[in-house]
């Protein structure tokens, strides 16, 4: 028994103290795994920068590291300021066109959705008198299907998929995540084995590809979307990449392709998702199919096909074909974000692999989150023609989608509008990727405090109009051009004040940098 008067010290406890010099040093970002801290700042910085025909084994910084944190120092300032000075900016508020979050935006959620996760959250209000009441028939008998059996969830998905595609969905493909962002770690752990191993990545693309690779320890092979077609994806650029990746060594295990595209809002064609399928089947790829803004579309000339309907329309069997579709509750007309809900179909692959991620999902214990699977099961199905919710779920989905599709409209054409600004055709997702033709005493004027000149465009905008935008250079772009990302998430009622911030800032900044 340690004595009264001096403390007890394990064994492990005692440190000799000639020895306190070769202790381990205290954790600090110098000393903790460099993986980590540079994926971090590939994903939350947006510091990724592409290299023509080269890979991008490593996150190469194009931002002063004093700059890393300046929008969101920029905004916590701006933010005090308007609230302690009135008057004290051209503005009275900060517009996040930033933000891939809907509702943080001011969306409302889907009134089905919300109800079945009540109920199924606090089960004995399905036996209080007054629930009928309160709740519409259908979301109560949702509610009670669910909450018989939560494995029947992956039956429902499935069900949905089936119903989108045309094809059957069997439930032991699907694995229910929270989100996409476990579904693509897991995959990218699973393929990745050492940086000889490559990820053939589109550029522009969400960093949180390039973060992923990187960090399970892979080699980013990126090829270019053809931005004069639209950000048209190009089998010549992808077997120039695979090619080149090839001849330096790299195993190259698969392909992502995001459609409708984040950054840059386009919707594949359906001829073109088949030369897509093709090349993966030909070079052995794995098809990573990244689908979570499948429900927006907003022209009449596109439409949304699974890479998974594509690939059974041309004859192809799950043997032929190895594809992981990526789909979340985050996106589409939905936007619950804070519900980490997804889902990720697994095809063409053995038993024996799909046995490997379950072990992986078992690991992380919260692979999946309860109110996340409910909602996703009810996302792929969700009321139908002649159920009780039907007509109110169809009207809420279907101003939601309008909205959205006029907001796109109006800001493609107010880009359009600007000098030197060409903006592509937002035909889906949530987001325009315009490109800045800036002035070469702008371009001069960013170099003088090492910022990118599409970063210090978006650091004048956000200082002169409160607007927040993304700088291209955080997707990736054909070096020497330069863009901007932004949402069409701020309420409709906000975007005509929006536009006019913006044309009379662009304005302004074209006349004091014009050469």
């Amino acid at each position: 028994m340690p004595s009264a008067s001096r403390p007890y010290s394990s064994p492990a406890a005692v440190i000799d103290s000639d020895a306190m010099d070769s202790a381990a040093p205290a954790v600090t970002v110098e000393s903790i795994n460099p993986k980590v801290g540079s994926s971090i700042t590939l994903f939350v910085i947006n510091a990724f920068v592409a290299t023509p025909s080269s890979l991008v084994k490593r996150p190469s910084l194009i931002i002063s590291p004093k700059y890393h944190f300046f929008f969101s120092n920029s905004i916590q300032r701006l933010q005090h300021e308007l609230q302690n000075k009135p008057g004290c900016h051209p503005f009275n508020e900060i517009l996040y066109f930033n933000v891939g979050n809907p509702q943080s935006l001011g969306q409302k959620a889907i009134t089905f959705f919300r109800e079945v996760l009540v109920l199924c959250d606090h089960p004995p209000l399905l036996d209080k008198s007054e629930t009928r009441a309160l709740f519409s028939g259908d979301a109560i008998a949702r509610a009670r299907h669910i909450l018989d059996g939560v494995k029947g969830l992956r039956d429902a998905v499935a069900a949905g998929i089936a119903s989108r595609d045309g094809f059957p969905a069997n439930p032991d493909d699907i694995f229910l995540t929270d989100g996409a962002t476990p579904a693509v770690h897991i995959i990218m752990q699973l393929l990745i084995r050492s940086e000889k191993d490559g990820i053939l990545c589109p550029i522009p693309q969400y960093p949180l590809y390039s973060a992923s690779i990187f960090l399970h320890g892979g080699s980013l092979v990126p090829y270019y979307l053809d931005e004069s077609t639209g950000w048209g994806l190009e089998i010549a650029e992808l077997k120039k990449q695979l090619d080149e990746a090839r001849s330096k060594g790299i195993t190259v295990r698969a392909l992502v392709v995001i459609n409708p595209g984040n950054p840059t809002g386009q919707v594949l064609a359906k001829e073109n998702q088949k030369q897509i399928v093709d090349f993966c089947k030909s070079e052995g790829l794995v098809l990573l199919a990244d689908e979570v803004y499948q429900d927006n579309v907003y022209v009449d000339d596109k439409k949304f096909n699974s890479f998974k309907k594509i690939a059974r329309s041309m004859g192809y069997e799950d043997a032929d074909l190895l594809l992981v579709s990526i789909q979340s509750v985050s996106k589409g007309y939905y936007g619950e974000c804070g519900k980490r809900g997804g889902y990720m179909e697994v095809t063409g692959f053995s038993d024996e692999v799909k046995e490997q991620i379950r072990k992986v999902a078992t690991v992380n214990l919260c692979f999946s989150n309860i109110s996340g699977q409910i909602l996703v099961s009810l996302v792929m199905n969700p009321p139908k023609i002649g159920d009780e919710s039907y007509e109110s779920f169809n009207a809420e989905k279907q101003g939601i989608l309008s909205s959205l599709a006029r907001r796109a409209k109006a800001l493609e054409d107010a880009f359009n509008g600007l000098e030197g600004v060409i903006c592509n055709k937002a035909e889906g997702a949530m987001y325009l990727f315009p490109r800045l033709h800036l002035p070469q005493k702008a371009i001069e004027a960013a170099k003088v405090i090492n910022s990118a000149p599409d970063v210090f465009y978006a650091r004048c905008l956000l200082d002169a109009t409160g607007i927040v935008v993304v700088p291209g250079s955080g997707f990736g772009q054909v070096p020497g051009t330069w863009h901007i990302r932004c949402t069409i998430l701020p309420q409709e009622e906000k975007i005509p004040g929006i536009i006019s911030r913006l044309h009379a800032f662009h304005e302004a900044f074209m006349q004091q940098f014009r050469d």
